[in-house]
């Protein structure tokens, strides 16, 4: 049986993470993060590289201790549950760590004996669909059948949360399409909560149904990602000659001028703030223009780092 259904805790929140704060003496890390992952969500996570995405993932697993604040997974706390948590978490990191030396049936035998559960059956499944030979040694696979083999150990223990962090980094594009789509096939066999950190914006569009933006350790915005992509617009104003530029809306999360244009981009803007807009005297027209996911990114992006 899962844990899942013989857990009804993991209803509430598999991830919920308030005040988090991870501190390192260079200056990196995660400074007041605040972000609740509900079930069945499939989150992305996305930030360039050197946001705090992978020091969230550690804090999560229990490879690094938070400085401060309350980090909680599957109902357990990071700092007194962490093996509870590895038992019920399926975890791919951004570097994988599988000994060399054994072949992939040996590795699959170690790693199943570390868990209550295992889905045999899946497994073979998967080490077909994906060509991999158990006779064959680790340090013999490529770096993508490597991440292949690595997804294989994270789901066949039927884990209630799965944490992709960065895992198609170094793939070539063939792969990493097979091992997304091999990631929504067995959503869609199993629906599970997984949360996937990347700076690659197709990645995140073809897996994700939530997208959090983190910059310098914080977290910029949090939504669906349709309602992303509906509310985030940018606003190319034209300004009557001789006017300066109107105080900017709060919503904005960019702004440029230059001369008479007025470059903004805005996120979840009322209709009556647009209505104010173009009724300014000082406007003399605005138009609005959709933005792509990748543009979405790099202006919440400008806008923050412009605020620091």
């Amino acid at each position: 049986m899962s844990l899942a259904m013989a857990n009804p805790e993991i209803a509430a929140a598999p991830i919920d993470i308030r005040g988090l704060f991870k501190e390192y003496g260079h200056g990196d890390g995660v400074h007041g993060l605040d972000l609740s992952i509900p079930e069945g969500c499939s989150f992305g996570l996305l930030g360039p590289n050197g946001a705090g995405k992978s020091t969230t993932i550690k804090v999560l697993m229990g490879l690094t201790p938070p400085t401060s604040g309350e980090v909680r997974v599957l109902g357990h706390d990071v700092r007194s549950d962490a093996h509870a948590i590895r038992l019920r978490v399926g975890y791919v990191p951004e570097r994988h760590h599988i000994y060399p030396w054994m072949t992939i049936a040996e590795v699959i035998w170690f790693t199943q004996s570390f868990y209550p559960y295992w889905d045999d059956a899946l497994c073979q499944s998967m080490l077909k669909d994906y060509g991999l030979d158990p006779r064959k040694k680790v340090k013999q696979l490529s770096h993508g059948m490597t991440t292949k083999l690595a997804l294989i150990l994270a789901l066949c223990h039927d884990p209630d949360l799965l944490i992709l962090d960065e895992p198609t980094t170094g793939l070539d594009p063939l792969i990493r399409e097979e091992f997304l789509e091999g990631i929504n096939r067995l959503i869609r066999i199993r629906p599970r909560t997984v949360l996937f950190s990347s700076h690659i914006m197709s990645d995140i569009e073809k897996v994700a149904d939530t997208i959090g933006i983190i910059n310098e350790g914080r977290l910029l915005v949090c939504a669906g990602r349709d309602k992303l992509m509906e509310k985030t617009i940018r606003l190319k104003v034209t300004l009557k000659p001789g006017n300066s530029a109107p105080e900017r809306p709060r919503e904005a999360i960019l702004s440029d001028t230059d001369g008479r244009c007025w470059d903004l981009t805005v996120y979840d803007l009322p209709e009556g703030e647009m209505e104010r807009l173009r009724r300014d005297p000082r406007v003399e027209r605005v138009d609005v223009q959709s933005l792509d996911l990748e543009e979405v990114f790099k202006d919440f992006i400008k806008g923050a780092r412009r605020t620091i």
